[in-house]
């Protein structure tokens, strides 16, 4: 029988073999590949840019949702996958089929002619190529690191280009100072062309707005220009000529209100009639991007967690402006609801754990560490030490199958469950049962 996670695995690993996973800020092989393949960048939908440190996958996210609640097809590149390489690339709306994608690779080999390029950029090419030879109205790119130099900084002439909020994350490629991080991310504006700003820390906007500046980028930023709040449970968008009440945005969290506005914004920024206020109410309360406060009902952890009357749910934030987003949630949920709440915790050695769990700490959860299947993956020692420096008393568990059970076990009220800390270890979370894989 054909088994859909083999073939994309097949992919991973023809792609990787071929390709390093090592990176190497740069533009000039993604120009020159695409240069080969005929420039499909050049014949594209308007394109949505996404760069920031947090929030880029949800805002990417809420604008498809816009998009195609306004009747428009919509293609999308996200990354990274969290269980299959086709997760990453959305044709119209649909992921890509296997088929297409063994034969896009099967092309770009060719055409790549054994030349150096990493897996990140041949798998930009791939997706550009696949979006140029099918019809849509809509192209939402999501950069995978950095902005300036990113794989995806090839378009002339986005439609709009996003920042979402910028912190501290990829010190060892972007940093270490904040002000670095905004001027890589900065570099997506482009002569002319609307940007649309989320709230930032001083040092990053500063940096940003000189850079909108210098290009001549047509720059709107939230909390100036235009905002968003929630108020009666309802998300309110004020632009400059009418304020939008709207539904409540899908993905949980009052950090969503945040990117559901900005998506709001940037899908305005548009210009497009389809796009009216209906399409922006069924868009935001319709969006889907799995681990992101995502409850988990299905798959052996999710059945696991209803037996004991327990509610789980899987984050992959892991630095620490995510964290403090997350306790934010943690704290409505059990605003909602007072029971005890277990974080289960496992990340990439290179975060900073101290950092995540710090807002935590005058909740006083229960935290039980563990690791993943990866050798970047940080030892539970590594984790446990970092709980112990926020005064949380941290306990072992060898897997996440584990710890979770853990966390279910012994008497008193069910608690809530959250396990977080990295997209990787969430990816290994949904993996475990088809039920739970993304679509």
């Amino acid at each position: 029988m054909f088994d859909p996670i083999r073939a994309s695995d097949e992919i991973i690993q023809r792609l990787r073999a071929n390709h390093p996973s090592l990176i190497d800020l740069t533009t000039g092989r993604v120009q020159r590949l695409l240069a080969v393949m005929g420039h499909p960048e050049r014949k594209l939908p308007p394109v949505v840019h996404v760069a920031g440190t947090n929030g880029k996958g949800s805002t990417v996210a809420y604008v498809r949702a816009i998009g195609e609640a306004a009747g428009l097809k919509v293609h999308a590149l996200t990354s990274p996958h969290l269980v299959r390489f086709a997760e990453r690339i959305r044709i119209a709306g649909e992921l890509i089929g296997d088929a297409q994608l063994s034969a896009l690779v099967d092309e770009l080999e060719a055409a790549n002619a054994g030349e150096p390029i990493s897996f990140f950029e041949i798998s930009t090419v791939l997706a550009l190529t696949a979006f140029a030879r099918t019809p849509a109205d809509l192209c939402v790119i999501e950069v995978g690191l950095g902005g300036r130099f990113d794989a995806t900084n090839i378009f002339e002439a986005p439609a709009v280009s996003v920042i979402t909020p910028v912190d501290y994350d990829h010190l060892e490629f972007l940093g270490p100072e904040l002000s670095k991080i905004a001027w890589e991310k900065a570099g997506i504006m482009r002569p002319g062309r609307p940007v649309v700003v989320a709230r930032q820390m001083d040092e990053a906007l500063e940096v940003i707005e000189a850079e909108a500046e210098q290009t001549g980028a047509s720059m709107s930023l939230m909390g100036r220009d235009f905002d968003a709040w929630e108020e009666r449970g309802r998300l309110m968008v004020q632009m400059q000529d009418r304020l939008y009440d709207l539904p409540a945005p899908s993905l949980f969290g009052g950090y969503q209100y945040a990117n559901a506005g900005l998506a709001v914004a940037a899908a305005l920024a548009l210009g497009d009639p389809r796009i009216d206020e209906a399409a922006l109410a069924r868009g935001v309360s319709s969006a889907v991007w799995p681990a992101r406060f995502q409850r988990l009902t299905a798959g052996p952890l999710g059945r696991m967690a209803a037996a004991r009357g327990s509610d789980l749910w899987l984050d992959g934030g892991h630095n620490p402006h995510a964290g403090r987003a997350l306790a934010e949630a943690a704290g409505r949920l059990l605003a909602r609801d007072p029971r005890p709440l277990t974080l289960v915790v496992g990340m990439f050695a290179r975060k900073d754990a101290a950092g995540f769990l710090a807002p935590f700490r005058q909740m006083a959860p229960r935290v039980i560490v563990t690791t993943f299947d990866s050798p970047t993956a940080a030892s539970t020692d590594e984790l446990a030490a970092a709980a112990r420096q926020n005064g949380l008393e941290p306990e072992i568990a060898p897997d996440v199958g584990a710890a979770v059970e853990l966390a279910l076990a012994g008497g008193g009220p069910p608690p809530h469950v959250l396990v977080c800390g990295g997209l990787h270890f969430a990816g290994e979370v949904l993996a475990m049962s088809p039920e739970t894989w993304p679509v």
